[in-house]
């Protein structure tokens, strides 16, 4: 089932847990003391960009007597609601750009395009995702509480399901994401005041989308404003599905890993990064790619960092992966298609009773804890002040089990 106790399932001790963080640490400060007008130029230029991008969207999709035409506009208009969503509103609600203490590029003020409102997101996504990312029952975006995405969630049969919950989810992800962060600013919330008082705001926002997009635009193409609607229409599905596949990729995949809330007690800084590293999963991609995709594409780098500019994350991937093969960890990454495969396989496998399942409960793509050495009959390491076992990686029973089934070890390859 879930990992609980995550320096054992790394075969770390305390020593080398320690020092892995002090490593961490550096990277850090490293990155936080070499901010400066280089990255201030990268975000103005790339606010710049996305802005002149849609604006050229717009004006082609109104200008534009054919398909082709058309096409060319919306697909130009859904790339600027990428790059705004994700490389501009994710990130900067982050507070990777705080630091510059420019108010309108600001966590604080910067409003996205999407239906969801920054502040409930911030506290829903910031707070009780990435501080208690992948914890069973206590991160909120796990399965976006519609999905089992792993096994420690008893199965029911609304399960069966899920499949199509997915594709629907990945369609209205904007949708989905701030119906998502209002029940979870609701729920934390103590009065019935103020609860009404975060869904009114909630309905605003939502009104102001709506208008904009489906209403405002299309009046002003005047005649045209059927194909401005549709234009509109395309862009966000085209924006949602993007934006989903991006995010069940760095969560959802094989390699990333869910844990149970009891290794929250007594949680140290070192095994908090290591449960972000644990838990999240990249996926290969250029320049183009990495902007499009916010750099989420290193959401292990994400997830250690969450605040630093998105612009230094490949040159903090460099060094988080020389840091794995030194304290021989996994680092998951691999293809994007590759990592979406195995994303939908599992929500397709857990829509299913645990008894047509057949890998172990601790040893299953998907899920996997400390139990499985057990099974393979290694001892456990066990981290603790005074724990001076030697640092092992998997052993050589483990190497042949997994070997034996087609599946490499993940501390022998780059998944």
């Amino acid at each position: 089932m879930a990992i609980t106790d995550v320096p054992a399932y790394a075969h770390l001790s305390h020593e080398d847990l320690e020092a892995f963080a002090a490593d961490l640490d550096a990277i850090r400060s490293e990155i936080a003391v070499s901010r400066g007008a280089k990255d201030r130029a990268y975000i103005v230029r790339a606010i710049a960009f996305q802005r002149c991008l849609e604006a050229a969207a717009r004006l082609v999709i109104a200008a534009s007597r054919g398909r082709r035409g058309w096409a060319v506009g919306t697909a130009a208009l859904a790339a600027a609601k990428c790059i705004e969503n994700m490389e501009l509103g994710h990130n900067i609600s982050h507070g990777q750009w705080d630091w510059m203490n420019d108010p309108e590029i600001h966590s604080s003020t910067w409003e996205w395009d999407m239906a969801g409102l920054s502040s409930q997101w911030r506290h829903s996504h910031n707070y009780r995702h990435h501080v208690f990312a992948n914890v069973v029952g206590v991160d909120d975006d796990l399965g976006f509480g519609i999905m089992r995405v792993t096994r420690d969630d008893a199965w029911r049969p609304v399960a069966l399901a899920q499949p199509l919950r997915a594709a629907l989810l990945a369609l209205l992800f904007e949708w989905g994401v701030a119906l998502h962060c209002l029940y979870s600013v609701q729920e934390r919330e103590q009065t019935q005041s103020g609860r009404s008082a975060h869904a009114k705001a909630l309905r605003r926002k939502i009104a102001r989308q709506t208008c904009k997009d489906y209403v405002l635009f299309p009046a002003l193409s005047r005649g045209r404003w059927r194909r401005t609607l549709g234009a509109n229409v395309v862009a966000n599905g085209l924006r949602n599905v993007w934006a989903y596949l991006v995010i069940v990729c760095g969560h959802f995949t094989d390699g990333a890993e869910k844990f149970s809330a009891s290794v929250l007690d007594g949680e140290t800084k070192a095994e908090w990064y290591l449960r972000q590293m644990l838990g999240a999963a990249n996926f290969n991609a250029g320049p183009v790619m990495a902007f499009m995709s916010g750099n989420l594409c290193y959401q292990i780098e994400h997830h250690l960092f969450p605040d630093l500019p998105s612009n230094r994350y490949a040159e903090i991937a460099a060094q988080v992966r020389a840091l794995c093969v030194t304290y021989d960890l996994p680092y998951t990454t691999g293809p994007l298609v590759r990592q979406l495969l195995l994303t939908v396989r599992t929500i397709c496998k857990l829509a299913l009773p645990d008894r047509f399942l057949f890998a172990s409960s601790d040893d299953a793509p998907e899920t996997a804890s400390e139990n499985r050495f057990r099974s393979a009959g290694e001892p456990v390491t066990r981290s603790g002040p005074g724990n001076n076992t030697k640092r092992r990686g998997l052993s050589t029973a483990i190497l042949a089990r997994n070997n034996s089934v087609g599946r490499r070890s993940p501390r022998s390859v780059h998944r």
